[in-house]
């Protein structure tokens, strides 16, 4: 290949081919933005939003429960789906983070979360109540069993921090863990690589929730910071070590060389 045709090739943009349910959250995004749709007002049904885009309601049901897990819609029960009572240029910007993200912007991501979240954390071990550490651990739950299952999923990973956030009792907090999640979740896959590489990380991660959970229960609140901190500053080191090895990154040799570092024993 000569320079010519190399240089061609490389000024080349990836197309990217978007799926179905994506394609509805823009849908949406425009209902709010020419102010069609404001907080408080209630979706269609999800069979007449189907029908009117020509897509089968799984789709629908999918983009929906997507943007209910990161607040933008509420479904109350024997009342349907509303837009959630957020302001319509904070439900804009959200609703860009779900499909759009800023690679550089992630260290800092990261960073705000180790500030938010180590915060969180404490706040739950002495503010939530018996029943709201109940569903804390049901997220920790419901993620190791995926991970042992080897079928770990992101999103669940996430609902366990989004549920340490809720019952925490400080909803600034909340609302603002809320709106950086959706980039945080994107990069994460993205950087995660193969299916491989992120189940060899679910181990790790079910370990480190756990020693979070385990501290929150036992009302142990500068435990619980501390355990939060150092399992956040270790997807901060990731990051940072993926960023600069790119391809020479190898994440098994990562995993066994921070478990000598912290000294963790093998199970």
């Amino acid at each position: 290949m000569d320079d010519k045709t190399e240089a061609f090739i490389e000024s080349l943009e990836q197309i990217e081919i978007k799926k179905p349910t994506d394609l509805i959250i823009q849908q949406i995004k425009r209902q709010i933005s020419s102010g069609m749709l404001k907080p408080g007002d209630k979706l269609p049904p999800e069979r007449e939003i189907s029908k009117r885009l020509s897509v089968g309601r799984g789709y629908v049901r999918e983009a929906i429960k997507k943007l209910e897990f990161y607040g933008i819609l509420k479904t109350i029960p024997h009342k349907g789906t509303i837009v959630s009572s957020l302001g319509v240029k904070a439900l804009e910007g959200l609703i860009s983070n779900v499909l759009e993200l800023e690679k550089e912007n992630f260290r800092s991501l990261v960073e705000t979360r180790l500030i938010l979240e180590t915060n969180t954390a404490r706040l739950a071990a002495l503010r939530a109540a018996d029943n709201e550490i109940e569903k804390i651990q049901k997220a920790h739950d419901d993620y190791r069993e995926l991970a042992l299952k080897g079928t770990p999923n992101i999103e669940i990973d996430f609902l366990f921090h989004l549920r340490i956030a809720e019952f925490c009792k400080n909803p600034v907090l909340h609302s603002i863990i809320t709106l950086i999640t959706p980039d945080i979740i994107s990069y994460s896959m993205s950087i995660a690589g193969d299916r491989q590489v992120y189940l060899r990380l679910s181990k790790l991660v079910v370990d480190e929730h756990r020693t979070i959970m385990n501290a929150i229960r036992n009302r142990e609140a500068e435990k619980s910071a501390d355990a939060m901190r150092k399992h956040l500053n270790r997807v901060l080191t990731l990051v940072t070590e993926i960023e600069q090895r790119q391809d020479a990154f190898d994440i098994d040799e990562w995993i066994e060389n921070y478990k000598k570092q912290r000294k963790i024993p093998e199970k």
